[in-house]
Protein backbone atom coordinates (compact mmCIF):
# COMPACT_ATOMS: atom_id res chain seq x y z
CA UNK A 1 0.00 0.00 0.00
CA UNK A 2 1.11 3.39 -0.97
CA UNK A 3 1.33 6.28 1.47
CA UNK A 4 -0.67 9.79 0.62
CA UNK A 5 2.79 11.31 -0.10
CA UNK A 6 3.82 8.48 -2.66
CA UNK A 7 0.00 8.88 -4.90
CA UNK A 8 0.62 12.52 -4.52
CA UNK A 9 3.74 11.93 -6.59
CA UNK A 10 2.04 9.92 -8.79
CA UNK A 11 -0.59 12.44 -9.79
CA UNK A 12 2.15 15.06 -9.95
CA UNK A 13 4.56 12.71 -12.40
CA UNK A 14 1.84 12.35 -14.89
CA UNK A 15 2.47 15.83 -15.77
CA UNK A 16 5.73 16.43 -15.04
CA UNK A 17 9.22 14.92 -14.11
CA UNK A 18 10.90 15.56 -10.46
CA UNK A 19 14.40 15.03 -9.35
CA UNK A 20 15.16 12.80 -6.06
CA UNK A 21 15.50 16.17 -4.26
CA UNK A 22 12.37 18.06 -5.24
CA UNK A 23 10.26 15.03 -4.67
CA UNK A 24 11.99 15.48 -1.10
CA UNK A 25 11.07 19.09 -1.04
CA UNK A 26 7.72 18.54 -1.66
CA UNK A 27 6.74 15.80 0.86
CA UNK A 28 8.38 18.00 3.57
CA UNK A 29 5.54 20.34 3.11
CA UNK A 30 3.09 18.23 3.05
CA UNK A 31 0.46 17.62 6.29
CA UNK A 32 -1.74 14.55 6.35
CA UNK A 33 -4.75 14.93 7.33
CA UNK A 34 -7.79 12.40 8.26
CA UNK A 35 -11.08 13.75 8.07
CA UNK A 36 -14.60 12.76 9.19
CA UNK A 37 -17.94 12.54 7.37
CA UNK A 38 -18.93 15.77 7.03
CA UNK A 39 -16.47 17.51 8.71
CA UNK A 40 -15.51 20.52 7.49
CA UNK A 41 -12.40 21.85 5.90
CA UNK A 42 -13.34 25.59 5.00
CA UNK A 43 -16.40 27.07 5.90
CA UNK A 44 -18.01 30.19 4.76
CA UNK A 45 -16.45 33.15 6.09
CA UNK A 46 -13.14 31.73 6.67
CA UNK A 47 -9.94 32.30 4.83
CA UNK A 48 -8.48 29.30 2.79
CA UNK A 49 -4.95 28.91 4.13
CA UNK A 50 -3.87 25.62 2.38
CA UNK A 51 -4.08 23.95 -1.07
CA UNK A 52 -5.70 20.59 -0.59
CA UNK A 53 -5.24 17.32 -2.21
CA UNK A 54 -7.51 14.73 -1.41
CA UNK A 55 -5.85 10.87 -1.12
CA UNK A 56 -8.95 8.80 0.15
CA UNK A 57 -13.03 9.70 0.23
CA UNK A 58 -14.51 12.53 -1.31
CA UNK A 59 -14.97 16.45 -0.99
CA UNK A 60 -17.11 18.45 -1.86
CA UNK A 61 -17.33 22.52 -2.49
CA UNK A 62 -20.89 24.39 -2.12
CA UNK A 63 -22.58 27.52 -1.27
CA UNK A 64 -25.88 27.91 0.44
CA UNK A 65 -27.81 30.33 -0.36
CA UNK A 66 -30.80 32.65 1.45
CA UNK A 67 -33.15 29.85 1.62
CA UNK A 68 -30.65 27.44 3.30
CA UNK A 69 -30.51 25.29 -0.56
CA UNK A 70 -26.90 23.96 -1.46
CA UNK A 71 -25.46 24.71 -4.56
CA UNK A 72 -22.85 22.01 -4.85
CA UNK A 73 -19.92 23.28 -7.51
CA UNK A 74 -17.19 20.41 -7.61
CA UNK A 75 -16.65 17.10 -5.99
CA UNK A 76 -12.95 16.66 -5.08
CA UNK A 77 -12.19 12.30 -5.47
CA UNK A 78 -8.84 10.44 -4.81
CA UNK A 79 -6.36 12.44 -6.85
CA UNK A 80 -8.36 15.26 -7.26
CA UNK A 81 -7.64 18.97 -5.60
CA UNK A 82 -10.25 21.43 -3.84
CA UNK A 83 -10.56 25.11 -2.71
CA UNK A 84 -11.92 28.42 -2.71
CA UNK A 85 -9.74 29.77 -5.42
CA UNK A 86 -10.75 33.38 -4.70
CA UNK A 87 -9.98 32.93 -0.70
CA UNK A 88 -7.09 30.90 -0.90
CA UNK A 89 -5.34 33.80 -3.75
CA UNK A 90 -6.52 36.86 -1.86
CA UNK A 91 -6.55 35.26 1.60
CA UNK A 92 -9.71 36.89 1.82
CA UNK A 93 -13.13 35.21 3.69
CA UNK A 94 -14.32 32.47 1.24
CA UNK A 95 -17.82 32.00 -0.29
CA UNK A 96 -17.64 28.38 -0.51
CA UNK A 97 -18.24 25.38 2.35
CA UNK A 98 -15.47 22.43 1.53
CA UNK A 99 -16.33 19.26 3.37
CA UNK A 100 -15.87 15.62 3.52
CA UNK A 101 -18.69 13.47 1.88
CA UNK A 102 -17.48 10.47 3.40
CA UNK A 103 -14.69 9.53 6.16
CA UNK A 104 -11.75 10.96 3.31
CA UNK A 105 -7.68 11.63 4.04
CA UNK A 106 -6.28 15.16 2.45
CA UNK A 107 -2.89 16.74 2.00
CA UNK A 108 -2.85 19.81 2.83
CA UNK A 109 0.07 22.36 1.42
CA UNK A 110 0.48 25.62 3.01
CA UNK A 111 -0.12 28.92 0.99
CA UNK A 112 3.63 30.42 1.80
CA UNK A 113 4.96 26.55 1.64
CA UNK A 114 3.36 26.58 -1.94
CA UNK A 115 4.70 30.34 -2.89
CA UNK A 116 8.49 28.80 -2.13
CA UNK A 117 7.69 25.73 -3.84
CA UNK A 118 6.68 27.85 -7.18
CA UNK A 119 10.01 29.48 -6.52
CA UNK A 120 12.36 26.61 -5.65
CA UNK A 121 10.75 23.98 -8.21
CA UNK A 122 10.40 25.31 -11.60
CA UNK A 123 8.27 21.80 -12.60
CA UNK A 124 5.75 22.20 -9.72
CA UNK A 125 5.15 25.73 -11.15
CA UNK A 126 4.87 24.33 -14.62
CA UNK A 127 2.53 21.16 -12.84
CA UNK A 128 0.19 23.46 -10.94
CA UNK A 129 0.05 26.15 -13.76
CA UNK A 130 -1.16 22.87 -15.89
CA UNK A 131 -3.80 21.84 -12.61
CA UNK A 132 -5.10 25.70 -13.19
CA UNK A 133 -5.87 25.75 -16.85
CA UNK A 134 -7.55 22.19 -16.79
CA UNK A 135 -9.53 23.86 -13.86
CA UNK A 136 -10.95 26.96 -15.99
CA UNK A 137 -11.70 24.47 -19.08
CA UNK A 138 -12.86 22.35 -17.01
CA UNK A 139 -15.27 25.07 -15.22
CA UNK A 140 -16.32 27.31 -18.71
CA UNK A 141 -17.40 23.97 -19.85
CA UNK A 142 -19.29 23.05 -16.57
CA UNK A 143 -21.18 26.66 -16.97
CA UNK A 144 -21.90 26.17 -20.75
CA UNK A 145 -23.44 22.99 -19.88
CA UNK A 146 -25.98 24.43 -16.93
CA UNK A 147 -26.32 27.16 -19.43
CA UNK A 148 -27.56 25.28 -22.41
CA UNK A 149 -28.33 21.45 -21.43
CA UNK A 150 -31.28 19.25 -20.29
CA UNK A 151 -31.30 18.44 -16.58
CA UNK A 152 -30.85 14.64 -18.22
CA UNK A 153 -28.06 16.01 -20.64
CA UNK A 154 -26.44 17.93 -17.24
CA UNK A 155 -27.01 14.05 -15.52
CA UNK A 156 -25.40 12.64 -18.36
CA UNK A 157 -22.62 14.77 -18.22
CA UNK A 158 -22.14 14.52 -14.36
CA UNK A 159 -22.10 10.93 -15.10
CA UNK A 160 -19.13 10.84 -17.49
CA UNK A 161 -16.56 13.65 -15.12
CA UNK A 162 -17.43 11.73 -12.01
CA UNK A 163 -18.11 8.09 -12.95
CA UNK A 164 -16.54 6.23 -9.58
CA UNK A 165 -19.16 8.43 -7.42
CA UNK A 166 -22.31 7.77 -9.15
CA UNK A 167 -23.32 4.77 -7.03
CA UNK A 168 -22.28 5.95 -4.19
CA UNK A 169 -23.11 10.11 -3.50
CA UNK A 170 -26.56 10.62 -2.14
CA UNK A 171 -29.01 11.50 -4.68
CA UNK A 172 -29.39 15.04 -2.88
CA UNK A 173 -25.99 16.08 -3.93
CA UNK A 174 -26.08 14.69 -7.29
CA UNK A 175 -29.20 16.74 -8.06
CA UNK A 176 -27.42 19.77 -5.72
CA UNK A 177 -25.04 19.69 -8.65
CA UNK A 178 -26.96 19.72 -11.69
CA UNK A 179 -29.16 22.00 -10.17
CA UNK A 180 -32.59 20.19 -9.78
CA UNK A 181 -34.81 19.01 -7.04
CA UNK A 182 -33.81 15.62 -5.66
CA UNK A 183 -37.72 15.01 -6.71
CA UNK A 184 -37.15 16.07 -9.95
CA UNK A 185 -34.07 13.63 -10.28
CA UNK A 186 -35.67 10.32 -9.07
CA UNK A 187 -38.48 11.47 -11.26
CA UNK A 188 -36.62 11.93 -14.07
CA UNK A 189 -34.23 8.28 -13.11
CA UNK A 190 -36.98 6.31 -13.44
CA UNK A 191 -38.68 7.75 -16.99
CA UNK A 192 -38.24 4.53 -19.22
CA UNK A 193 -35.71 5.99 -21.83
CA UNK A 194 -36.99 6.87 -25.42
CA UNK A 195 -35.59 5.18 -28.29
Amino acid sequence: MITATQFLLERIKKHVTLTAAEEERLTEVCLVKQMKKKQFFLQEGDVQRYLVFVVNGCLRSYSVDENGFEHILQFAPPGWWISDMRSMLEQTPASLNIDAVDESEIILISIPDLERLYREVASLDRFFRILSERSIATHQHRLIDSLSLTAKERYTSFCRQYPSLITCLPQKFVASYIGITPEFLSKMLKEPIKK
